[in-house]
């Protein structure tokens, strides 16, 4: 027997929007119908210019993404590291391999980044030829 309940799901309308799961993995297709995923930078402002609190909120969620080795020391992870970005806001960088490895936390910091409306700074594609 679970200890979680089993919910029966509420039938869909037509006129609602089915919500999506909040672990469903985000997919960004091109016309090309197939998946393409960039680096991109969270930077620590809102869309309306705001600075995003708390002030450590980078270490904080690098620190999710983070481990402990041997010497029982925190290793952050080479596809999340904290930073400062050009203006002096600070900021997160994920590396595109990340999702490669586990797109559940690729997805999970690009929720993070729309959740809090925070600006994202995308790596340019170079243009295939």
């Amino acid at each position: 027997m679970s200890a979680i309940p089993h919910v029966q799901p509420e039938p869909h309308d037509g006129n609602a929007p089915a919500e999506a799961p909040a672990n469903q993995v985000l997919t960004r297709r091109n016309s090309d119908d197939h998946r393409r995923t960039r680096s991109f930078t969270i930077i620590g402002a809102t869309s309306k210019g705001r600075t995003f609190r708390p002030s450590d909120w980078a270490d904080r969620l690098c620190g999710v993404m983070s481990s402990f080795g041997s010497q029982r020391k925190m290793h952050y992870s080479p596809y999340v590291r904290p930073g400062c970005w050009i203006t002096g806001e600070k900021c997160v960088f994920v590396d595109a391999r990340l999702y490669d490895l586990e797109p559940l936390a690729y997805n999970f910091l690009m929720h993070f980044a729309r959740d809090n409306d925070l600006k994202v700074d995308f790596e340019a594609i170079e243009s295939e030829s």
